[in-house]
């Protein structure tokens, strides 16, 4: 029977030394992050990812064992993919961290004076750390090398992170306004020039 290689050694030491080298860092930072000035638009958002990311997680790594649903042709080569769009979004969403600096704030915070950000991959797309979250959700289930697993951890993610745009660009809009609105004609969400 075919086992998914982030079960099997020494695969497994590969997989988990990456998936934490990369997954460490967001909860260290998250923890660390302090409310941002203005004032609390968050609608529930911060804990949608966070609830959506776990089941996801959770229910992508139960079901990576099943047969039915490994990818067994090429799967070492979707094993390093995956394992390379992990570390890829990992390392745009540290980039974002750095752009952002003492603007980044775990929750969505919203204020007339703030500035809109557009340096570094924020000149292109609105959301890059969000596309980061969402390759690194990516990565992990085909790193999994099991088609459910990419389905269902990616897509849970990626239903959470549409919501929390949603909110984001709402408050946004709601309290920068003509500055942000002319941001967003200018650049797209999560793809420069795609989407």
């Amino acid at each position: 029977m075919v086992k998914p290689l982030a079960y099997t050694a020494p695969y497994a030491w590969v997989f988990w030394a990456v998936f934490l080298l990369c997954y460490l860092p967001e909860f260290t930072l998250v923890g660390r992050s302090r409310a941002g000035s203005g004032g609390n638009t968050d609608r529930g958002s911060t804990a949608v990812i966070v609830l959506a990311s776990w089941i996801g997680m959770i229910a992508g790594f139960r079901v990576a064992g099943l047969p039915a649903f490994i990818l067994q042709r090429g799967q070492r080569i979707w094993f390093v993919l995956g394992l390379a769009i992990l570390l890829a979004g990992s390392a745009l969403r540290r980039h974002c961290w750095r752009v952002l600096g003492k603007h980044f704030t775990g929750d969505v915070r919203a204020a007339a004076d703030q500035p809109v950000i557009e340096d570094g991959v924020y000149r292109w797309v609105r959301h890059p750390s969000y596309t980061g979250g969402m390759l690194m959700y990516l990565g992990t289930g085909l790193a999994l090398t099991n088609w459910l697993s990419v389905v269902i951890i990616a897509g849970a993610a990626g239903l959470a992170y549409l919501y929390r745009v949603r909110v984001e660009e709402q408050a946004l809009v709601g309290h920068i306004g003509a500055r942000y609105e002319e941001y967003m004609r200018r650049t797209k969400r999560f793809v420069p020039f795609v989407f």
